[in-house]
């Protein structure tokens, strides 16, 4: 898939506006996570995955693990915006026997590969099917979303040099800093800088950029998807809690937001405010 810049904005735009009118639904949510991450599932969805929205479970998909799972929002967001999901079932987000639960369930959400939320489990994970794909000669790719408060967990480490040693050049891991985690800033929590460095000593391709420069986004993807030596690769993606809204932007802590109901239309009004020219079709 390839899609141009002008077209990768308008679906950033348009994930960012899903988002906050499922949070409208419940009155709270993950909603600074959402518009901080928004810029990556555009182009993960927009330009970077092989899928088949009206099927989701086709063999040869790229999958896309959502391992921080209390990102559900975010990217529900995303799958209406592919066509997984149509847009109608927004308003029914966090209700009883929605498809959208606030936590992502697999069980529940096509297009949802994981149960996730249980923090620093999506990488193991994803080595897994990593290592499943390459052993049944599928050349699908694993993509693995997760947070920076997942370099907390051993776990996450552990699967990193797995992920090396069996040389899973099929496996990109996607890692949102975005410097928040509930218990404060990430690196007051427990620092983990130098962050490129660590990777780069676990035998994985290291790139950080930008997460809400959507062209510098896109050109790593590619990067990532182009390399060919065997080993994994990394996108370290530095982002903004609440992005594309100032005043959840400028909020001190941001981590989980509940919004005054007359707060909601004000952050869509800003959204349509600055609102991304219309793309001029698609192309390379």
């Amino acid at each position: 898939m390839t899609t141009s810049n002008a077209a990768l904005a308008q679906a950033a735009w348009r994930i960012r506006r899903h988002a906050l009118r499922m949070g409208e639904v419940q009155g709270q949510g993950y909603i600074g996570q959402a518009l901080g991450w928004a810029d990556v599932l555009a182009v993960a969805y927009g330009h970077a995955l092989n899928l088949k929205p009206a099927d989701p479970s086709w063999e040869g998909r790229d999958r896309f693990l959502l391992s921080h799972g209390h990102y559900a929002i975010a990217h529900y967001a995303a799958l209406i915006e592919a066509g997984v999901i149509p847009e109608s079932e927004l308003e029914t987000y966090g209700s009883d026997d929605s498809r959208l639960p606030m936590s992502g369930m697999a069980s529940y959400t096509p297009g949802m590969e994981i149960s996730g939320g249980s923090l620093g489990q999506g990488l193991a994970i994803a080595v897994g099917m990593a290592l499943a794909l390459r052993h049944k000669r599928n050349p699908a790719f694993v993509y693995n979303s997760m947070s920076d408060g997942e370099l907390d967990e051993g776990a996450t480490w552990e699967a990193a040099m797995a992920a090396a040693h069996h040389g899973l050049a099929n496996l990109v891991c996607l890692v949102d800093i975005n410097n928040q985690q509930a218990d404060g800033s990430s690196r007051q929590v427990l620092g983990f800088e130098p962050l490129a460095d660590k990777w780069a000593a676990f035998g994985w391709q290291v790139q950080r950029v930008d997460g809400n420069d959507l062209p510098a986004v896109r050109q790593a993807f590619d990067q990532a998807r182009a390399d060919s030596a065997p080993r994994p690769r990394v996108i370290l993606c530095d982002t903004l809690m609440g992005k594309g809204v100032p005043f959840l932007e400028q909020r001190e802590k941001n981590h989980f937001i509940r919004v005054d109901p007359p707060e909601w239309q004000q952050a869509l009004a800003i959204l349509d405010e600055h609102r991304p020219h219309e793309a001029q079709g698609v192309h390379a």
